[in-house]
């Protein structure tokens, strides 16, 4: 029997942060969308049962972590006037011979999409309180899934007029439904996530992967940790390791955001045990105790720090406590009294005495990620009439072919021996400040290139140009690239450069500063 009572079963609801990505996705990451949503793929065997996924905690509204896409200014035709009649479920009795008004049968569908004109079957999707009663056809529906088919023409099938769905959302329900009708992938942020779980249980591959695509693309640290939560549950490996390429990088960003608070215990020490996490440990420290106050929460605990350290259990000896910088310690960590006397007393011991106690706590310190450095020069020189300063702005374009996160530039020092510079940086996209930061290096006098660094890495998209700029302050003779190159391989990830009509000093392509960009891939 076949049937989506779905009793004594939690709907799955979606709360999310939005980022600001969603509205400037490349092109290049909207074709790669399309594609994938249109390429063939083998479906499983006919399913006689619907599964319904369950889960432990309440989820949020996919609406808090993507920002609402603005809608197109396009000519709608007489099929997007069906369309939108549908979606709001003002079904118009067509004219006469309205057949003929469409020249293909996917036109012809798509006016049978959420229309009670010919409707054999009805469901009523959402939870209780929040229901929406849908029209189908049975034959439209059976060939676009084979859950479907196998509920309306399978052995088991039986004949019902109405079918309740409590654990998908209507607005989620609608969005399949449109894609089986017609051909087409509407999804939004505050729907993706849902039509993910709606694609998934009636197993619509084309759909459930445009919807990882629009995710991955739409993937920011505000974001990452909730969708990694969310991509183990759907079993989405792809997206699972974009997650983690991203809190990887921008792991200090990942750790503050509001989304870190609302994934579950099991993620939650997935990533407190990953090796490769860069960020300081005081902040790792910091996210997990802001974890655990939002816990208390949810399990109706008060907020006290005994059970902080109990929602935390065994999560709280992943904390690499011991390889905090001592002043991060004394002023943070042991300070915090969710350390036992014991525990604060061996740790102090650990940093201080040649006999080291034995600590329940990891104490060998993250490996981190190894930065890469993309050198755009062939060779370096100096003379006494170049280079120098006086407040102006080198500046140079740059675009990747995959996405990196750009950590910041080396820079050249002075030509005329040892010496200190302020330099401000910053990161802009079509005029738009990514990142930037105002800090000083010290020069020892070499041609060798010195490192400044952002406060946190910014995420750089691939097949778009970005500009990266410097002005410095200091010795003004300093060294200067020559011999530039508008291509460099930089192990899998090939850089293109470009001359930038924000620089006012004369750094370009062929010559200048900022002869090295330092990234994460």
């Amino acid at each position: 029997m076949v049937d989506d009572k779905g009793k004594n079963m939690k709907c799955l609801t979606f709360f999310l942060m939005l980022p600001e990505t969603v509205k400037n996705r490349s092109k290049k990451s909207s074709k790669k969308g399309n594609s994938s949503s249109s390429s063939s793929s083998k479906l499983p065997p006919v399913c006689y049962e619907i599964i319904t996924l369950k889960t432990k905690k309440k989820k949020k509204m996919a609406a808090d972590i993507f920002p609402r896409k603005k809608p197109a200014n396009t000519n709608t035709t007489a099929v997007q006037q069906y369309h939108q009649q549908n979606l709001n479920n003002n079904n118009t009795i067509p004219a006469p011979n309205w057949q003929g008004l469409y020249p293909t049968i996917r036109e012809r569908n798509a006016v049978m999409f959420n229309n009670d004109l010919m409707a054999d079957v009805h469901f009523v999707v959402g939870p209780p309180g929040g229901t929406q009663r849908l029209p189908g056809h049975k034959y439209v529906l059976a060939v676009g899934s084979s859950v479907f088919h196998a509920m309306f023409y399978g052995e088991l099938a039986e004949d019902k007029d109405e079918i309740r769905i409590p654990d998908v959302e209507p607005a989620a329900f609608l969005a399949m439904l449109k894609y089986i009708y017609c051909d087409e992938i509407d999804l939004a942020a505050d729907n993706v996530l849902a039509t993910l779980y709606a694609a998934k249980k009636y197993i619509v591959p084309h759909l459930a992967r445009a919807c990882v695509n629009f995710l991955e693309t739409s993937l920011s640290a505000k974001n990452a940790c909730v969708l990694l939560s969310q991509s183990c549950l759907f079993e989405e490996p792809d997206l699972t390791q974009r997650c983690w390429e991203v809190i990887d990088a921008q792991a200090e960003l990942a750790l503050k955001s509001e989304g870190f608070c609302d994934i579950d215990f099991q993620t939650l020490e997935s990533i407190l045990r990953r090796e490769t996490l860069n960020a300081k440990e005081i902040v790792v420290f910091e996210a997990a105790l802001n974890w655990a106050e939002v816990e208390c929460q949810r399990q109706d605990l008060p907020v006290s720090i005994e059970n902080k350290r109990k929602v935390l259990g065994k999560a709280l000896y992943l904390i690499r406590i011991p390889t905090m910088a001592l002043d991060d310690f004394a002023n943070g960590a042991a300070q915090s009294g969710v350390l036992t006397l014991n525990e604060t007393n061996d740790i102090f011991l650990w940093y201080t005495a040649a006999k080291k106690p034995e600590l329940e706590f990891v104490s060998n310190a993250r490996k981190g990620l190894v930065p890469q450095r993309c050198h755009r020069f062939q060779s370096c020189a100096y003379r006494s009439n170049q280079w120098r300063y006086r407040g102006r702005c080198d500046s140079i374009q740059f675009a990747v072919d995959k996405r990196v996160f750009i950590a910041g530039f080396g820079l050249y020092g002075s030509s005329c021996g040892s010496a200190e510079y302020s330099a401000k940086i910053e990161l802009k996209r079509q005029g738009v400040i990514l990142g930037q930061n105002l800090s000083k290096y010290f020069s020892d006098g070499s041609s060798n290139t010195f490192p400044v660094w952002f406060e946190y890495p910014v995420q750089i998209e691939p097949d778009t140009f970005y500009t990266a700029s410097v002005i410095l302050d200091g010795n003004e003779l300093s060294y200067f690239g020559q011999e530039g190159m508008t291509e460099v391989q930089c192990g899998k990830v090939t850089v293109q450069f470009q001359c930038s009509s924000d620089s006012t000093n004369g750094t370009g392509v062929q010559g200048g500063q900022i002869p090295e960009l330092i990234f994460y891939a």
